[in-house]
């Protein structure tokens, strides 16, 4: 099997980082792809163009965040649930929730790369508000217990604020949220977080899903 990523992409380090949780490296290349452009090696595969995409043995190609977890979970034996079912709704909504986040993230920062005079400022104010008002809710998610599993939301969690913090500076998430920042601070040290680091600087989007 092969899983395809980009190294900017949140969305593709919540993958990435859940082959290394669940212990399935031995039986997935992790592979580097290029996005929006019309000679990467992941449009054979996937017309669609965006990551993780995790292409099966018989080639199928399976695209997006959540269902790729779905696959993952169902490849290890006895079954380790990353992605939380309707049995744990609560898991689920956190889960849900960071994911909205990095939605909108990814929006804000790609019109912070549009030249200046292109920029909608009503855009990036209305993300610039929702990802504070979210990342409060984070805090205090986190100051009560939450996100203490390392399941999706976890996972997801982790790579949201590490994108933020390498290729999104124009958020300045920790300020006023310490226990969002200790959870972060304190994930470094896990190998599948230290070995999933995204690239420094703003040279690209959230992308893809």
């Amino acid at each position: 099997m092969r899983l395809f990523h980009a190294p900017g992409s949140p969305y593709a380090r919540i993958a990435r980082m859940a082959v290394i949780e669940l212990g399935l490296e031995d039986r997935i290349a992790v592979e580097e792809a290029t996005l929006r452009d019309p000679g990467s090696v992941l449009l054979p595969f996937n017309p669609v163009g965006r990551v993780p995409t995790l292409v099966l043995a018989d080639g199928t190609a399976v695209t997006e965040t959540t269902p790729v977890l779905m696959v993952l979970d169902s490849l290890v034996e006895p079954p380790r649930r990353l992605l939380p079912g309707a049995e744990a709704p609560r898991a689920l909504a956190a889960y849900g929730r960071v994911l909205g986040m990095m939605d909108g993230i990814a929006v804000w920062n790609r019109e912070l790369r549009r030249p200046e005079h292109e920029r909608s400022p009503g855009v990036i104010a209305l993300e610039r508000v929702r990802a504070a008002r979210i990342a409060d809710a984070l805090e205090r998610d986190v100051a009560g217990g939450g996100y203490v599993v390392r399941d999706a939301g976890w996972l997801a969690l982790v790579a949201l604020l590490g994108y933020c913090e390498r290729r999104h500076r124009a958020f300045a998430w920790r300020e006023g949220r310490p226990a969002l920042a200790a959870l972060f601070d304190t994930a470094q040290a896990r190998p599948c977080v230290a070995r999933t680091v995204p690239p420094e600087g703003m040279g690209g989007t959230a992308a893809s899903g």
